[in-house]
């Protein structure tokens, strides 16, 4: 794209102002900003533009929390039977969610590299791709791993796999793909510069998932490869059973396009999303958008209404997940401090929020799924996220989970 072709896309977009500081920048710059402009998810744009605060959507109606299902006893050693049948049969496929860096964290890197484990002080990585390696030899099958990361993060992410020899797995099993990125808008509707040369881009999400699979041929390896169901997590939980095969043989065994783990709260505010019912379709309600009333409200017996939370643990077929892709994601808004351009072209970090940011949700194939199926798990077993550099959901509250369900099951062992 030369400089008139973005002219004249801008102009046609009422975004001219990318281009005000045009005489500033020396040529590395201006080429940079021209492949910005030729790269931009322009498709996105008006959607973008539907949801500044003029053209806000009408809040969602009623809902109610969907029918949670627990699975004991004999039918829990039936549905893990038919899991174990599906993963024997080379029909289940991992897909795992690492966009995200450190910093939170206070670590400078892809957060999956951070040495988590108490005692060997395995990464993340390495602590996920452990677990697939050892259920590959129970099984006596292979199961593929897509790692979805950033452009921030993707150079370090295979680097770190490449000199830890793939902890294991046969590096053709393990497929790399980039998450889009989208741009901000002003209240105004402007795209933010974020230096005289620079579009501001934010990653667009866990639900740019299926828009990144696509367009990586992924879902098209899938296929090729005859699999039929996807896990998925995200990487800042190390406790997750992956691909467990009692959640594969629920999944399979109700016909489900998508099923979701949940567990019980540990209070009203705990910012877990909860899936619901609402107008006969599934769906997901973030923690952000219950009331005070609803988050509080309570069943005779004194539990939650809205009682458990989901995860992002995910169960989806392979066929859904290409149905979606062609279907698309809707996108949400968040208003956000937004590093930018002052008039003279600084780049400045508002100490108030300044511009919207967008992204896609997973949880949003949920309405169109036929069938769903939430199931619930005990969280002391499958979830302790590291979120936080200390305090709750922080690397020692996780170190703590860890040591404590390896104790737990040293036990049984030992009985």
């Amino acid at each position: 794209m030369n400089l008139a072709q973005a002219q004249a896309r801008l102009a046609e977009k009422g975004q001219s102002a990318v281009l005000r500081f045009w005489d500033q920048l020396d040529d590395p710059q201006r080429q940079a900003l021209l492949a910005q402009v030729e790269d931009l998810d322009w498709a996105s744009l008006p959607e973008m533009m539907s949801l500044l605060p003029a053209r806000a959507a009408e809040p969602a109606g009623a809902f109610e929390p969907a029918l949670v299902t627990q699975v004991a006893g004999s039918e829990r050693l039936a549905a893990g039977m038919l899991g174990e049948a599906a993963l024997r049969a080379g029909e289940v496929g991992v897909i795992l969610v690492a966009g995200g860096q450190g910093t939170r964290l206070g670590f400078d890197g892809p957060k999956g590299t951070y040495p988590l484990d108490p005692v060997t002080h395995a990464t993340l990585f390495e602590i996920h791709a452990r677990k697939i390696l050892l259920l590959q030899r129970s099984m006596g099958a292979g199961i593929p791993l897509y790692v979805m990361t950033s452009p921030e993060n993707d150079a370090a992410t295979r680097r770190f796999f490449d000199a830890q020899r793939y902890f294991g797995l046969d590096s053709a099993d393990v497929l790399f793909f980039t998450q889009g990125m989208l741009p901000a808008l002003t209240p105004e509707g402007q795209l933010v510069l974020e230096s005289p040369g620079h579009l501001f881009l934010g990653p667009d999400g866990h639900g740019g998932l299926l828009a990144a699979l696509d367009r990586h041929g992924l879902l098209d390896d899938m296929r090729r490869r005859e699999l039929k169901t996807l896990f998925y997590f995200q990487v800042d939980n190390p406790m997750v059973e992956i691909a467990d095969p009692v959640f594969v043989g629920m999944h399979l065994r109700n016909v489900a396009d998508v099923s979701v783990k949940v567990c019980a709260k540990r209070d009203p505010d705990e910012g877990l999303g909860v899936v619901v019912r609402r107008n006969g379709r599934w769906g997901m309600v973030e923690y952000t958008e219950l009331t005070e009333a609803q988050k509080n409200a309570r069943r005779p017996d004194g539990s939650l209404v809205f009682q458990y939370g989901s995860v992002a643990i995910h169960l989806f077929t392979l066929e859904f997940l290409r149905q979606e892709a062609r279907i698309g994601l809707p996108l949400h808004r968040a208003y956000k401090k937004v590093p930018c351009c002052d008039a003279r072209g600084r780049t400045v970090k508002p100490a108030q929020p300044n511009a919207y940011k967008f992204e896609r949700f997973i949880f949003d194939v949920l309405p169109d799924a036929r069938e769903a199926l939430v199931l619930e798990f005990d969280r002391a077993d499958e979830f302790a996220p590291v979120k936080n550099a200390e305090g709750q959901d922080s690397p020692a509250t996780a170190r703590a989970a860890m040591q404590a369900k390896a104790e737990r099951l040293k036990a049984v062992s030992l009985c």
